[in-house]
C-alpha cells in the first residue's frame, strides 16, 4: 500500500463541511489530507484552511481556480443545492473523483449528467447518503438480503419533524435549494426505503406540497422563528410510489407539521414472511409457531446497545468507503444511478403537487 496521502479539495465550507465532512477527514488523516478550500467567502474558506487543512493548505473563492491544483485527487462538493451539478461535472471533467452532498441535484436532468460525467471520464462519483452506513441499516439490509422479510411489496419513508426548520444559511431559499423538507431530508428516508428494497424502477409518483404553516410568525420553532417572508420553500411534502413490479412507496417530510410523531431518516418495510421498522428501536415483526411476535435485536456499537448509533461513525465509514474506491478500485456503496432515481422521484412528487396530476415515469436505461 502507498503511504502517499490521497489530496482533497472542499468546495463549499459551511455547516454541513464541518460536521460531516471534515469529521469523516480527520478520521483517517493518515491516509487522506485537505490541501484546497473553496468558497465565496474568502474569510470562510481561510477559517477552514486554518483548522482543518494540510499544511501549506490553498484557499479559493472561485472553485475552476482550485480544480486547477494540479495535486488534487478528489473533491468533496458540500454547496447548495443548486451548483452540485456544475461543479461536479467541473471537477469529474479535470480528472478529479467526487464526492458530492446528498441530494445529488436539484433536478433529475441535472443529476443525469452527473451520471453520463462520471462514465465519460472514468473517475469515482459516489452521493452522501451517510445513513446506510447506521448500525440498525445495516441490520435491517442484511436482513432484506437474506430474504428474511420475503417479497417487500410496500413500504413507508419517515421524514418528519415536528418543529425544526433550519433557520440559517439557504436551506428556505427555493433557487438555492429547490425545495424544502422533501428534497432536504425526505431524500435520505427514500434513499435507505429503496436501497434495502432493491428496488429502482419507479413507475408512477402521485404527491402533495404544503405551505400551511411557514406564513406564521410565533412558531415554536426549536431553532428560532423563521422568517415568513423568506421561507420559500414547503412546510410539508408527501408522495405516494407504484414501482414497475407493483411495489408502493408512502414517503412523508415535514419540517414543520402539528404531530407528535416524529421520524426521521427511518423507514417501514412490509415483506411476505415479515417486517420491520423504526418505533424504539428496530423492531422485527413475523409469525412463528403460528403466532405472531416481535424481536427487538440488540444493535449495538462497541457492545454498547443503541436504537441510534452515533452519526459520526457513519460519516467515518462513508470517507472509508470513498477513499477504498480511489485508492484499491473498490466499488463504492452508493452509486450515482440509484442516487439519480431519489432525485427523479422527489422531482416528480413536486411536479404533481403542482399540477395535481400523477406523474409517470419510464426509466431510462
Amino acid at each position: 500500500m502507498s503511504e502517499k496521502k490521497v489530496k482533497f479539495g472542499l468546495v463549499g465550507c459551511g455547516m454541513i463541511a464541518r460536521v460531516k465532512h471534515m469529521k469523516g477527514a480527520w478520521a483517517w488523516r493518515d491516509e487522506m489530507e485537505v490541501v484546497a478550500f473553496c468558497d465565496i467567502i474568502r474569510e470562510r474558506a481561510e477559517a477552514y484552511a486554518e483548522q482543518y487543512g494540510a499544511p501549506g493548505a490553498k484557499v479559493y473563492t472561485d472553485y475552476k481556480e482550485m480544480l486547477k491544483e494540479t495535486e488534487l485527487d478528489a473533491v468533496i462538493v458540500a454547496t447548495p443545492n443548486r451548483s452540485h451539478s456544475f461543479i461536479t461535472i467541473d471537477s469529474l471533467e479535470a480528472g478529479k473523483h467526487v464526492i458530492c452532498e446528498k441530494p445529488m441535484a436539484k433536478t433529475y436532468a441535472e443529476g443525469k449528467a452527473m451520471v453520463e460525467a462520471a462514465k465519460r471520464t472514468g473517475r469515482i462519483l459516489t452521493i452522501g447518503y451517510q445513513n446506510r452506513y447506521r448500525n440498525d441499516v445495516q441490520y435491517v439490509k442484511a436482513a432484506c438480503e437474506t430474504g428474511e422479510l420475503g417479497e417487500v411489496y410496500t413500504a413507508k419513508a419517515h421524514a418528519i419533524r415536528r418543529r425544526k426548520v433550519p433557520t440559517w444559511g439557504v436551506f428556505l431559499d427555493e433557487y438555492e435549494q429547490g425545495g424544502g423538507p422533501l428534497i432536504d431530508i425526505g431524500t435520505h428516508a427514500l434513499d435507505l426505503t429503496l436501497w434495502c428494497m432493491d428496488n429502482y424502477e419507479p413507475h408512477m409518483v402521485a404527491g402533495s406540497v404544503y405551505h400551511k404553516l411557514n406564513r406564521q410568525t410565533h412558531t415554536g420553532n426549536v431553532m428560532g422563528d423563521w422568517d415568513p417572508e423568506a421561507f420559500q420553500v414547503e412546510d410539508s411534502a408527501f408522495g405516494y410510489i407504484t414501482m414497475k413490479n407493483g411495489a408502493s412507496i408512502y414517503l412523508e417530510a415535514a419540517w414543520a407539521i402539528n404531530m407528535l410523531d416524529e421520524k426521521e431518516a427511518k423507514f417501514t418495510l412490509c415483506g411476505t414472511k415479515g417486517g420491520i421498522d423504526f418505533n424504539d428501536g428496530v423492531r422485527y415483526n413475523t409469525v412463528k409457531h403460528d403466532k405472531m411476535v416481535v424481536e427487538k435485536p440488540n444493535i449495538n456499537l462497541e457492545g454498547i446497545p443503541l436504537a441510534e448509533p452515533p452519526r459520526d461513525r457513519a460519516v467515518e465509514t462513508e470517507m472509508r468507503i470513498f477513499l477504498d474506491a480511489i485508492k484499491y478500485g473498490k466499488p463504492v456503496c452508493v452509486k450515482p444511478e440509484q442516487a439519480l432515481v431519489v432525485t427523479q422521484i422527489l422531482e416528480a412528487i413536486y411536479e404533481s403537487g403542482r399540477t395535481g396530476k400523477a406523474v409517470y415515469l419510464d426509466r431510462e436505461e
